[in-house]
Parts: structure tokens; C-alpha cells; sequence
């Protein structure tokens, strides 16, 4: 937790409380559904918390601004980004229903209002987002195409409306084969420390 308020220091009482919620949370639904590999459970605020906020170091949503958290897994990057931004919409969706059940349950449990959860796939949702956002789900350009229907034409910010991905690794090949244009930030540059610096956000516009 102080890691995450090194980094975001000018939080309200309410959030400080539900991003602390967080650390008892996670740990304890992942010795009944492993969300989170076991290994880095002890790393929940860095890897998983922190990195999903990185999406905020990038930019800063005006209120009412929509998001589909594709892939959502156990909730990352939604609902970090939710308890930052409770004047934001988030719908979250995964594949995988243990995992929505975790996700839901956690934000049932710190009192989230701004959330709502679906399994299922991407092609069974009909919801249309200011920005989808993901965390390492799959290839770049596959998930431009699969997201495209789910973009809003309508944007609020200044930022186009688009797609932003927390991805990992050498991205050269993932990047070179999106035709729309693109934006890559190491995260490096907002966080120190080895785990960032293999990490990267991707912005495509759409």
C-alpha cells in the first residue's frame, strides 16, 4: 500500500480504504480460486495494482467516460481504475466465470457502484465503451479486431477514443502489424524497478 501512495498520494479516506480492502481481499479468494499466481500474491500492490494504475499515469478520463475491461481475470486493470475514477463506467468481462465471480465479489465487497461484470466473450458483448482496456490478453492486432465493434464513435476526451493495453516483452512484431495509429509507453517511465522495465502501455487509436 505504500507503494501505491508514493505514487498517488492525493487519494480521498474512501479510496485509501478500498485500495487497502484490496490487500486482505485478493489473498484471501485466492486460497479458494487462484486468480493470481501464488508466487506473487505477496506482490499484489506492485504487479497487479500499481501496474493497472499505470493506465492512469497515461492519461485522466473527464467524468461519465465509459470502459470494457476485456479479459478482466481476477479484476485487473478495472477495478483499480475504478476505485481511482468513480465518476467512470466499467464493465468487466472474462471468459472465465470463476474468475467474474471473484471480480464481482470484491467489488460487491468495497462498495463499487461503478462496475458491472459479464461472462462471456467479446463477441457476446453488445455494450459500446469510450476505451477498452486489457492486460497482456493476446496479440495486439487480433484484439483490435475483435474490439472494434465496442468502441464508441462518440468521444469525450481529448484522447481519441481507442484501445489501451498493459502488455509485456519485445513488441516490435505485435505493432508492427496494427494499422491504426499507435502509441507505446515503457512504463519505466513512470515507475522504477526491474518488473517495469519489460512492461509497456499500448494506445491505438480507433
Amino acid at each position: 500500500m505504500e507503494e501505491l501512495l508514493k505514487y498517488f498520494p492525493v487519494l480521498t479516506s474512501e479510496q485509501i480504504e478500498r485500495f487497502t480492502m484490496l490487500g486482505k481481499l485478493y489473498p484471501e479468494w485466492n486460497e479458494k480460486i487462484n486468480v493470481i499466481s501464488r508466487k506473487d500474491i505477496d506482490n499484489l500492490y506492485t504487479h497487479h495494482i500499481l501496474h493497472s494504475l499505470s493506465i492512469a499515469k497515461f492519461f485522466t478520463p473527464v467524468d461519465g467516460t465509459s470502459f470494457i475491461d476485456l479479459g478482466c481475470g481476477g479484476g485487473f486493470p478495472g477495478i483499480p481504475l475504478a476505485i481511482l475514477w468513480p465518476e467512470c463506467r466499467f464493465h468487466l468481462i472474462d471468459r472465465i466465470g470463476k474468475k467474474i465471480k471473484v471480480a464481482s465479489s470484491i467489488a460487491e465487497s468495497i462498495g463499487l457502484n461503478n462496475v458491472t461484470f459479464q461472462h462471456g466473450d467479446i463477441g457476446e458483448c453488445k455494450i459500446k465503451a469510450d476505451f477498452v482496456v486489457s492486460r497482456a490478453v493476446m496479440q495486439l492486432d487480433q484484439l483490435v479486431y475483435l474490439v472494434r465493434r465496442n468502441i464508441s464513435a462518440k468521444s469525450l476526451n481529448r484522447l481519441p477514443n481507442g484501445l489501451i493495453c498493459l502488455k509485456g516483452g519485445d513488441l516490435g512484431a505485435e505493432l508492427g502489424r496494427v494499422k491504426h495509429p499507435v502509441i507505446d509507453v515503457p512504463l519505466s517511465d513512470y515507475f522504477p524497478g526491474e518488473y517495469f522495465s519489460t512492461k509497456d502501455l499500448i494506445y491505438v487509436e480507433m
